[in-house]
């Protein structure tokens, strides 16, 4: 599956920038983002999500109305990208035959069968990037890779692959999500970022959340990666009120996810240890 073409340009930014991906039907989780920019005094102009605002939990139509009504700026994601043509998976990149690719058609076609066309033709009118500047840096935002939206990038993926993208990009900081788990690496005089998501927790044994905040400090950027609680409890009892009751209603309580087909032998490892992560100065 590859991205969309299109970049939107946000033009030069004057303040901090706040970054989360993955609201993922979350209702719950998305408020708690909005208010916690709001906290921040980060208007709507300095907020971007890396997409996938639609996939498993229980408030599809919710959702979609809350980051529509917030009026930021929305990388289009492997799920808009299916649900903007009605697609019959997810497009996630899961193989088939792997529990991941099992437990992702109830919570699709849950999704498929809710989302309206009003927004539908949002989804497909996102942009597949979105680009900045940041204290006299240059930003990109995808979801999965530059020209593979549905690519895997994972803390422990090889630096040739980082390379690649970052060359692909033509940028000083290429940001992504779509693994789900916030990370950096820092090459040369580049940097790849993941900001996380916050509509599932991230397989570290813990039910939070995460987003990324850029702040412009003189002439470096100081990224830093910050925990987003909020109300999970309510989100798991909407999921199993709604029939999704599968391994990712329980993920919410135990902050472990239900399979690992997807992730590398790294992260496997790291299955239920707490993530700390140091902000990295650009």
């Amino acid at each position: 599956m590859s991205a969309a073409t299109a970049v939107r340009n946000l033009g030069a930014m004057p303040g901090p920038v706040l970054i989360f991906g993955g609201p993922y039907s979350n209702l719950a989780a998305t408020r708690a983002m909005c208010r916690q920019a709001e906290d921040l005094a980060i208007p709507p102009e300095r907020v971007v999500c890396t997409g996938d605002v639609v996939a498993y939990c229980a408030e599809p139509v919710e959702t979609v109305r809350l980051v529509r009504d917030w009026g930021i700026a929305v990388v289009r994601g492997n799920c808009e990208e299916a649900l903007g043509s009605a697609a019959a998976d997810c497009g996630c990149g899961f193989e088939a035959g792997t529990t991941c690719a099992a437990l992702a058609t109830d919570w699709y076609h849950f999704a498929n069968r809710r989302i309206a066309a009003a927004d539908r033709e949002w989804m497909r009118r996102l942009p597949g990037s979105v680009r900045f500047e940041l204290a006299g840096r240059s930003v990109r935002i995808v979801h999965g890779g530059v020209r593979q939206i549905n690519r895997f990038i994972f803390p422990s993926t090889a630096e040739a692959v980082i390379r690649e993208e970052l060359d692909r990009a033509g940028t000083d900081l290429l940001v992504g999500g779509h693994c789900g788990i916030p990370c950096a690496q820092k090459i040369d005089r580049r940097a790849w970022l993941n900001a996380g998501a916050i509509g599932l927790p991230a397989n570290d044994g813990t039910r939070d959340g995460w987003y990324l905040l850029l702040h412009p400090e003189g002439d470096r950027i100081r990224c830093r990666w910050q925990r987003l609680p909020y109300a999970a409890e309510e989100t798991r009892q909407k999921m199993l009120g709604a029939g999704l009751g599968g391994g990712y209603a329980e993920t919410l309580r135990s902050g472990l996810w239900p399979s690992m087909d997807v992730l590398p032998a790294a992260e496997r490892a790291r299955r239920g240890t707490p993530i700390t992560l140091q902000d990295l100065r650009y």
